[in-house]
């Protein structure tokens, strides 16, 4: 079993309401303790009430996106250093979502990664293959591709970043690749991280796509599966402390 302290960190995308979020955060806090990490990554205009919400506790929040640029003319842009101001600790960045829907490429992602890094925040960087890349044999090409440019921009911090693959194929859809699907995958990344730094083996890689509480610990008995990225089970109290449970 591995030694690295699992992370499960709530992804809400664009769901919330200050009493929905109130009545959510509440829950969480009142489950506690857990033996995993634990994080919510919420919508932009949340993020004060959530550091309100939580500070003095254990659990850490963090934003679902983040600019490349440290400030400017980039209207609707989000800063690094603006999330540090808040006390964010993590920003996710190119999540499939980002990349599907808002043109991210690879360069971008790395340079978002590069950009939070530089003010302490740590990104949680996406990769992740659809399912016609899967279909055609072409996982591994893709989800290498989408790491070696983060790999190569953040250089000697490359080991300060947190990885989620989140097969596109599963994410919403109810479908949700097999524990060792899963595992193959993130044991590629791994190998992958391990030939860039000597850091590799205690950085976390999270499994993000469906993960729901009947099968999280099956994904998260997994070797090189240090936690997960968690989408719809996250706005459900019962469901992402049961999930939180699983990973502790």
């Amino acid at each position: 079993m591995s030694t690295r302290r699992k992370l499960v960190v709530g992804n809400w995308k664009m769901y919330g309401s200050r009493v929905a979020n109130a009545e959510l955060l509440g829950a969480i806090l009142g489950a506690r303790p857990f033996g995993a990490d634990v994080a919510v990554c919420v919508p932009f205009p949340y993020l004060s009430e959530t550091a309100v919400t939580l500070a003095g506790s254990d659990l850490r929040w963090g934003a679902q996106d983040v600019s490349a640029h440290e400030q400017g003319a980039y209207t609707g842009e989000v800063s690094a250093a603006m999330l540090h101001d808040f006390g964010c600790r993590y920003a996710i960045v190119g999540h499939s979502e980002r990349r599907a829907y808002h043109a991210e490429g690879d360069q971008l992602v790395a340079d978002k990664a590069k950009a939070a890094l530089g003010r302490g925040v740590t990104p949680i960087v996406c990769v992740g293959e659809t399912l016609a890349q899967r279909e055609a044999g072409e996982t591994e090409a893709v989800v290498k591709r989408q790491l070696s440019l983060v790999i190569h921009t953040l250089a000697h911090c490359a080991s300060e970043m947190v990885v989620a693959y989140e097969p596109v194929w599963a994410i919403g859809t109810g479908r949700t690749a097999t524990p060792e699907q899963a595992q193959a995958v993130h044991a590629l990344l791994r190998a992958q991280l391990l030939a860039a730094t000597p850091h590799a083996a205690v950085m976390k890689i999270l499994y993000g796509g469906s993960v729901k509480p009947d099968n999280a610990a099956a994904l998260f008995a997994q070797p090189d599966i240090d936690g997960g990225l968690i989408g719809g089970a996250s706005l459900k109290a019962a469901d992402f402390i049961a999930i939180c449970r699983a990973a502790g």
